[in-house]
């Protein structure tokens, strides 16, 4: 239960699952593993197919595209959702920056969970448009 309390409590952070209610909120929790990882490990690498998705409870992660940093992700962050949807390979390598505590769930999981949460769903629509849009305004200006 203390668990669930301290997923539920990490996931509000999430802008992706900012507009979930707390029995969303609970499945989402429910639907995933607790892992830790620790400092060094990689989380995602670059090209490999996609299993799963994790969204970081606690702890930094680097983004690394090509060997190159692009980002760095905390807490309420969530990678590899892309490749649970399109079956595409990963699009970057993800290594944990410190210890971190992820939720980790899996593509059978995280699809029920899009049919179930409509907040979720329609939370991922807009993020993955707003992607669309930043390249786009990158690529024709």
């Amino acid at each position: 239960m203390t668990d669930l309390k301290n997923s539920l409590k990490h996931l509000r952070y999430s802008p992706l699952f900012n507009s979930c209610s707390t029995k969303d909120l609970e499945r989402i929790a429910k639907a995933g593993d607790r892992v830790t990882m620790a400092k060094g490990k990689t989380m995602i690498k670059q090209g490999d197919p996609g299993k799963e998705a994790f969204i970081i409870l606690s702890g930094k992660a680097v983004v690394k595209k090509s060997g190159k940093k692009v980002a760095t992700l905390g807490t309420g962050s969530v990678v590899g959702e892309l490749s649970l949807l399109d079956h595409g390979p990963r699009t970057a390598t993800v290594v944990c920056e410190s210890d971190c505590q992820l939720l980790v769930i899996s593509r059978g999981n995280f699809l029920r969970l899009t049919d179930k949460v409509p907040a979720l769903t329609h939370k991922l629509l807009g993020s993955l448009s707003l992607r669309i849009r930043d390249l786009d305004r990158a690529y024709y200006g």
